[in-house]
């Protein structure tokens, strides 16, 4: 095998792991991405057979919604058919729930071990007090150079090693064949993809921990190899017995299909019967754009109900590639869908008159990291450690039971609020390579196109007095993965950032002037963009009106009482609490015992692209992304071409993300959070060690250890726009129609062109019609 070989052996074998995103931004995606070039079906069997898990929900879940009638009896049978399945579906039921699958038996238990340890001592962020010798040599000249001190491996000399990776693995894999290298790659990785899927994150992403103390996977198999070979452990797999294949994959593939379709069914119901709208000509008193999130369709409901309000739904990014610099950390966060590179940088600066304020919040923040540093220091330090605990046992023993008693009233949003800093800074936005800049600095060309984007795929021409862009973020207590709660579309940040940016760039004049000039938007003088974030836990809008001038403060106030009003029925309707229910929010906010303070995006099953006239009078329960769209005033479809790319291909991540933390917790999710240990700032393992942890906790899929709340379901997509435009952008993107072929998503197009009949995607761009008439707006 020759150096390039290797190299392609390893990104060809490195498919069969997702990426594992740290802690801190949670991203939610598809871990079988490396898969989508095939079909579902036949990946979810490869998956099985290479990682172990289930690929399909178990027969008692199938059972539960056969008999609620989540899946149709007649669409059950007729799939049945259609597939030459000869059992009645009560038989059906019987085979799966009778077939168990084996587990897959780990021959290689202490060669893990033996490499986990070196891993979670190298990859640490700041979580030990002592770190590794020789990290920025890199990790495998690190364990090199140390590995004569592990008295597991009992090396007695490092020249026993080759100096580099390429070395160890060209010498170790000579004596096989071209495909058994690739196997025996593959099944290395595979056996701890958590860590695997974390080294492959770290190395496509370049942070600031990869730049300072690199590794790859070229690194982590050659350790990993050396050691097998040092310690005779197995390093080509026994190939699996075909025999052994999960016989129930066809039954399970036939029922998935059944359910998925009696829920399309539905949905085109709801759409047809749905409530008529009552036409009101007048201008909106206030226009507020969400984010196209799940949770948005409740609170989206809840405002438009409180008055004359209109909402849409677009990107939490709101259209800026950018990363964002933080006042409280130095550590740079990527703040715009991961699919993307980062264009911009966004940082914070004083309003004008406002430095005093700016330097009185950035001395807070200096007392409180002195303070989180001697609390550290003087825990951690051998000669304070035990003097320390004795002494203040009994003060973190009161501020416990608080947090365990009364968690909703040490809760306190307004105070939060008035702390923040937006009330005296702006954010700046610069090109990437300019992050320090106090200016503005990118052209004026560049400020207009971010702004019409936004209108253009929204299909929005009439603004009212004011305009809200409303980011997203949750709050919660004790919750390693709270930011998989935050913004999807921001990289697991919160979204109010861009959302500030969006709005300071809407209200520019000489933007405004361009986007009249030479894209016929007409923004109305008396038109202001505010920026804010809907609190996902709490359903709280906060606005940051600290430059909204003062001929609008009447209007906002206003406004701001009906936001509070719809974030008392929003929260009595998603907690069932009665008048109750904001406390009740408060309380999970705050609890640090809460297992779930939130269902994030579980029940997602739908993404529709539309006018919000589509839905307006429906109630999505939460199931649906909604994304604002108007196919009339797209005449090129270059608008709907960039929703199908970026966000339709966003919320099929989101998607498979919760499909497969539901089917299998165990293998694709993150276990149950009460034996969570965090590792290295960055990850989560079960109890004291193990795999990392590469989706979501139990709880937030999971009513009970065995009753599900997430019904794992694939994606389909209702776009209204005529067919013929969305043919053509499927032959100009083979990425988004072999999605298609291989069902990892389904499409359902409502062509206004052809009174609004629905027909639905298949293979290989045909399509058939619905059996639903056709929808009228």
């Amino acid at each position: 095998m020759t150096k390039e070989q290797l190299q392609n052996t390893i990104e060809t074998a490195s498919r069969v792991v997702g990426k594992t995103w740290p802690l801190y931004s949670f991203v939610t995606s598809n871990p079988l991405s490396g898969y989508e070039k095939a079909h579902f079906k036949k990946a979810a069997g490869d998956a099985e057979h290479l990682l172990g898990g289930k690929s399909f929900p178990k027969a008692s879940v199938f059972r539960e919604a056969w008999e609620q009638g989540e899946i149709n009896n007649e669409e059950l049978i007729a799939l049945l058919s259609e597939h030459h399945i000869k059992q009645s579906p009560e038989e059906c039921l019987t085979e799966m729930a009778s077939h168990k699958s084996e587990p897959t038996q780990n021959t290689n238990g202490d060669l893990d071990r033996m490499v986990l340890k070196w891993l979670m001592a190298f990859l640490d962020e700041g979580l030990a007090e002592w770190e590794l010798p020789n990290k920025s040599e890199g990790f495998f000249d690190a364990w090199r150079h140390l590995i004569p001190y592990d008295n597991q491996v009992r090396v007695r000399s490092i020249s026993e090693i080759p100096k580099t990776s390429e070395e160890v693995l060209l010498q170790i894999l000579e004596k096989y064949s071209e495909e058994e290298c690739l196997t025996i790659i593959q099944s290395h990785l595979a056996a701890l993809p958590g860590w695997t899927g974390y080294i492959k994150y770290r190395a496509e992403e370049n942070s600031i921990w990869q730049q300072n103390c690199k590794i790859t996977l070229e690194d982590y198999l050659a350790v990993r190899l050396w050691i097998a070979n040092h310690i005779d452990a197995n390093i080509l797999p026994t190939k699996p017995n075909p025999e052994n294949r999960n016989s129930s994959i066809d039954l399970s593939y036939v029922w998935l299909k059944a359910w998925e379709k009696s829920w399309q069914n539905k949905l085109e119901t709801g759409l047809k019967n749905k409530p008529k709208e009552k036409k009101v000509n007048a201008l909106p008193e206030a226009q507020l754009v969400f984010c196209i999130d799940t949770r948005s369709e409740l609170i989206r409901r809840n405002v438009e109900s409180k008055g004359h309000y209109e909402t849409f739904g677009y990107a939490g990014f709101f259209g800026i590639a950018m990363d964002y610099k933080p006042l409280d950390n130095e550590i740079i966060r990527k703040s715009c869908p991961p699919i993307l590179n980062s264009a911009y940088s966004v940082s914070e600066f004083a309003q004008a008159d406002k430095g005093h304020e700016l330097t009185a919040y950035k001395k807070r923040l200096e007392t409180q990291k002195f303070t989180d540093y001697f609390l550290k220091r003087m825990k951690n330090m051998l000669p304070s450690a035990f003097g320390y605990v004795e002494g203040s046992g009994v003060f973190y023993g009161i501020s416990l039971l608080a947090r365990t008693l009364i968690p909703g009233q040490l809760y306190h949003p307004d105070k939060d609020n008035k702390l923040s800093h937006e009330g005296s800074c702006e954010p700046k936005i610069n090109p990437i390579e300019n992050k320090d800049t106090s200016d503005d600095g990118i052209p004026i060309e560049e400020k207009v196109a971010i702004v019409k984007s936004a209108f253009a795929l929204m299909g929005w021409r009439q603004f009212s007095p004011l305009v809200l862009f409303v980011g997203h973020g949750s709050h919660s207590a004790n919750n390693p993965f709270g930011s998989s709660l935050d913004c999807g579309a921001c990289a697991a940040s919160p979204g109010r950032h861009n959302a500030r940016m969006l709005a300071k760039l809407a209200n520019l004049p000489e933007v405004r002037t361009l986007l009249k000039e030479e894209e016929g938007i007409t923004i109305p003088k008396e038109t202001v963009f505010i920026g804010a974030e809907h609190n996902t836990t709490t359903d709280e809008i906060v606005v940051f009106d600290s430059e909204v001038p003062n001929s609008h403060k009447e209007k906002l106030d206003r406004l701001k009482i009906d936001l509070q009003r719809a974030q008392q029925t929003a929260t009595e309707e998603r907690l069932g609490s009665g008048l109750g229910s904001v406390k009740a929010a408060h309380k999970k906010t705050n609890d640090w015992s809460e297992t779930r303070p939130e269902w994030g995006l579980a029940k997602n099953a739908g993404f529709i692209v539309g006018p919000r006239s589509l839905t307006k009078t429906m109630n999505l329960n939460g199931n649906c992304f909604l994304h604002s769209y108007n196919w009339e005033l797209d005449t090129t479809g270059g608008a709907l071409e960039g929703i199908m790319q970026g966000p339709m291909v966003v919320t099929q991540w989101i998607n498979n993300h919760y499909y497969f933390s539901s089917v299998d917790n165990e293998t694709y999710g993150g276990g149950s959070k009460i034996t969570h240990n965090i590792t290295g700032k960055f990850g989560v393992v079960q109890g004291n060690g193990g795999d990392l942890k590469i989706g979501l906790p139990l709880q937030s899929v999971n009513e009970t250890d065995e009753k599900a709340y997430h019904q794992p379901l694939r994606l389909s997509v209702l776009i209204q726009a005529p067919k013929q435009r969305i043919q053509e952008i499927l032959n100009k993107n083979e990425n988004l129609k072999s999605l298609l072929d291989n069902e990892w998503i389904y499409l359902l197009v409502m062509d206004p062109t052809d009174k609004n009949v629905i027909v639905r995607y298949q293979k290989g761009m045909n399509w058939v019609a619905s059996t639903q008439e056709a929808i009228l707006n």
